[in-house]
Formats: structure tokens, sequence, C-alpha cells
């Protein structure tokens, strides 16, 4: 009869294996991603891990990266009230990059006063992320020299942007 035990060892072994197997969190019967391989970044480019506000990203690892030439409504300064069209701003720049890829290209500065990454953020389509916030109206066109490289292109889109009312321009006293 020792052939009876083992089986039953072997039974109540696979009972609780599958017990545990089941109260495990991930729910990998019905989501696959959870067992899947992560995809590796496409060259050159970050994925973008969460949006701070308007003009502000946080990459994969951690590191900020504020957006050259341009300047949104403030949102998370503890020193100021929400501004107008600040939470638009931001709402805009997520539905555009969080958790997507970029490609982040540098200017003359590398890093602001605050110790974020200075950056042109463009998506993997081409789209230039700081233009298209300035010029759907979400940001204002604000040169720093010496990282003025787009300073022009930002200067129109903005004047295109007041002159059509758009976003802030059209809903901001």
């Amino acid at each position: 009869m020792p052939t009876k035990r083992i089986l039953t060892a072997i039974a109540l072994l696979t009972i609780a294996l599958y017990t545990q197997w089941l109260a495990e969190p991930t729910d990998r019967h019905n989501n696959p991603s959870l067992t899947a391989t992560p995809k590796p970044a496409p060259s050159g480019m970050v994925l973008v891990a969460k949006v701070v506000d308007g003009d502000t990203i946080e990459i994969d690892g951690g590191a900020r990266v504020r957006y050259i030439g341009i300047n949104t409504p403030e949102t998370v300064d503890p020193r100021r009230p929400v501004q107008c069209f600040g939470k638009e701003a931001s709402a805009f720049n997520k539905k555009l990059v969080e958790g997507a890829y970029v490609r982040l290209v540098r200017d003359i500065s590398d890093t602001d006063k605050y110790g974020r990454l200075l950056r042109y953020v463009y998506l993997p389509d081409g789209t230039f992320v700081n233009l298209e916030l300035v010029a759907r109206g979400y940001a204002q066109a604000s040169a720093y020299p010496p990282d003025i490289a787009h300073a022009k292109e930002f200067a129109a889109a903005q004047a295109d942007a007041r002159t059509s009312r758009l976003g802030l321009w059209g809903g901001c006293p």
C-alpha cells in the first residue's frame, strides 16, 4: 500500500500548489501582459513615466524633464494657486505623452537650477510636443537664452494661437 500513500501525497501537494497559484495577486489568467516580456524602448527614445504638469514630465528612471522654450500655467507650485488653464494644459500634456516613448533633444543647457533636464520633446510620429502645446494654446512661448533654437517657431505659433483665441488665449482673462 505504499503506492496509495504516494498517490495521496502527490494529490495533496498538487491541490496545495494549485490553491497557492490561484491565490496569487496577479491575474495572469485574464491578463497576458502580466506574463509578457516588456517591449524594449525604440532606439534613442525614453518612456514617459508621469506627467508632472503642462511643461514637465518624469521619465523612466525618475529624471524630471522641463520642456525648453515654453511655459504653461502653474498647477503644482505650492506657493501659487492653480492658474487659469493650468489643469487643461496638464491634461493635454498627459494625453500626448504619458506612457509614451519620446525622443529628448538638448539645446545648449543640460539642466535648469532645479536639476531638471532641459529638452525639446518629440513623439515617435515626429510631433514636436513643445510646439504642439504652444500652437494649441496650452502654453506660452518663453525664451531663455542660450536655449533659443526654436524661439522663433514658438513665437509664431503663439501669435497664431492668440489670434485664433485658442486655449488660454480664449479662456483666461
